[in-house]
């Protein structure tokens, strides 16, 4: 075994020791741990024809039985397998639309604290621009101009959604700058692809790390929004199409709770159990940072 490995697992070692004594962090791990199995073993579990509307069983806006243990829709589908498979597709849009956002803010960050002159001026004032336009009508442009899937859904939500993390890798990315082994690096004749892979990269990561788990949080909820608005895929039940299915259908005033509530629950328990893994990471990987 390598001095690098064995760095590395020592490294992992003390991480995880630091990360099993934050009860937040660990209930947040757990949330979380729930939701992917159930993302995971949902298409594994659920039959191809259990979701078609022409093969619901079920009576229309039935509440909660011991067939149905979370009623059914408007159609006479099971809310439970609606929710298990919700979360897939509410997973796989969060954490596909956070790795867009987070490659491309990472990538504008450490360029415009990198560079200087015209190009870094640039990317500063196309960051500010994404920061100053309101999120959702311009979300909602380009989901219309682009129309509605779940990929289209990734597209949007990534693209809008870099420039809060742009900023902040830029602003550590200037402070790693001004350090000396950098310096050294540049003397020894060491190109701008080589410091801000070799060096300045690695010293951001953490940050981007505990970024990503706040940002999924807010990508979650984006994708909601726009799902209950039906900018999202018709034919893909997430969390946020469910809700407009709902509301739709008149479920409120129909007095079907369980067409509501459920999947209201679900994205508050995911976005809340990011948000607690995300905090954790930050105590734990920047002591100096908020403890908030």
């Amino acid at each position: 075994m390598s001095v690098t490995t064995q760095r590395r697992k020592a490294a992992f070692g003390r991480f995880w020791a630091a990360y099993r004594k934050d009860r937040a962090g660990m209930t947040g791990l757990i949330v979380l741990t729930f939701f992917v199995l159930v993302a995971i073993l949902a298409p594994i579990l659920i039959p191809d024809d259990a979701l078609d509307v022409t093969k619901a069983e079920g009576d229309r806006f039935d509440g909660p039985s011991l067939g149905y243990p979370l009623g059914t829709d408007d159609s006479g589908r099971s809310m439970l397998l609606l929710l298990a498979y919700g979360t897939r597709i509410s997973l796989t849009v969060g954490l596909a639309a956070t790795l867009v956002a987070m490659i491309i803010g990472t990538a504008v960050g450490i360029m415009a604290g990198h560079f200087r002159g015209p190009g870094s001026h640039v990317l500063v004032g196309v960051t500010d621009w994404f920061l100053v336009i309101p999120f959702l009508p311009l979300a909602i442009v380009l989901a219309t101009v682009l129309g509605p899937s779940t990929l289209n859904l990734i597209i949007v939500i990534g693209i809008t959604s870099w420039a809060g993390t742009a900023r902040l890798i830029r602003a550590q990315t200037l402070s790693i700058e001004g350090r000396p082994y950098i310096e050294r690096s540049k003397a020894l004749g060491a190109g701008n692809w080589h410091q801000m892979t070799r060096h300045v990269l690695p010293n951001v990561f953490p940050l981007v790390l505990a970024n990503t788990t706040l940002t999924v949080a807010i990508v979650i909820l984006s994708e909601t929004t726009l799902s209950f608005l039906g900018l999202g895929d018709p034919l893909a039940p997430s969390w946020g199409a469910i809700l407009d299915r709902a509301f739709s259908s008149g479920a409120v005033s129909r007095g079907a709770w369980w067409f509501v509530l459920p999947p209201g629950i679900c994205v508050v328990l995911v976005v809340l159990a990011f948000t607690l893994v995300g905090r954790a990471l930050e105590r734990i990987l920047d002591p100096r940072g908020t403890t908030a």
